[in-house]
C-alpha cells in the first residue's frame, strides 16, 4: 500500500508492504520503497471498556540520517503522538 506523510516539513511517499496479519491482534508492515527503512507493528487487546491499541516503529537509518537519527527519533513520536490523539478524537463510526 502507499502512503504519504507531511515530516518535518517535507512530503515524504513510503510503499508498505504487509509482512505479518493476525485479524483483530496483530498487522506488521515494512517499507519496500522509501526514503529509509522501516517496520512499523500494530496490536490491538482487549481492555475494560475498550481495545488498547499499541504502535511501534522501528528502522535503520543510514547516511545523512544516521547523524540526525536523534533528532528525528523526537520528531517521529511527536508527529506518532499527534496523529493518535486527533485519531482518539474522532467518534466511532
Amino acid at each position: 500500500m502507499d502512503f504519504v506523510a507531511r515530516f518535518l516539513g517535507r512530503r515524504i511517499e513510503y510503499t508498505y508492504e504487509v509482512v505479518d496479519l493476525v485479524p483483530g491482534e496483530r498487522l506488521v508492515m515494512r517499507t519496500a520503497q522509501g526514503p529509509f527503512p522501516m517496520q512499523t507493528t500494530y496490536t490491538w487487546e482487549p481492555v475494560d471498556g475498550g481495545t488498547r491499541m499499541t504502535l511501534r516503529n522501528n528502522g535503520a537509518p543510514s547516511g545523512f540520517a544516521t547523524v540526525a537519527a536523534p533528532v528525528m527519533e523526537l520528531a517521529m513520536r511527536r508527529a506518532m503522538t499527534k496523529d493518535l490523539a486527533a485519531l482518539k478524537r474522532r467518534p466511532e463510526a
